[in-house]
């Protein structure tokens, strides 16, 4: 599966966007997009979606594998 980081990055350099030309579109500021580029673990979810909408997408609830969510965790 793409992480959201990846995901994000495909986009914009697909769009030919640089990531000052992705933070005005989307209407968020260059440090939340580096910080999403980046991977940072804890970011708002509305701002997530604010971006992602530019590409037709919205984050949501995806099934997990709760197997190796437990094997991580032993």
């Amino acid at each position: 599966m793409l992480t959201l980081r990846d995901f994000l990055k495909q986009k914009r350099k697909s769009a030919n966007l640089t990531q000052p030309e992705l933070a005005s579109k989307a209407g968020v500021g260059l440090r939340f997009i580096r910080e999403l580029e980046q991977g940072k673990t804890s970011v708002r979810m509305d701002k997530v979606n604010q971006v992602l909408r530019l590409f037709g997408h919205e984050m949501g609830p995806v099934p997990m594998d709760r197997q190796k969510l437990t094997d991580e965790n032993s």
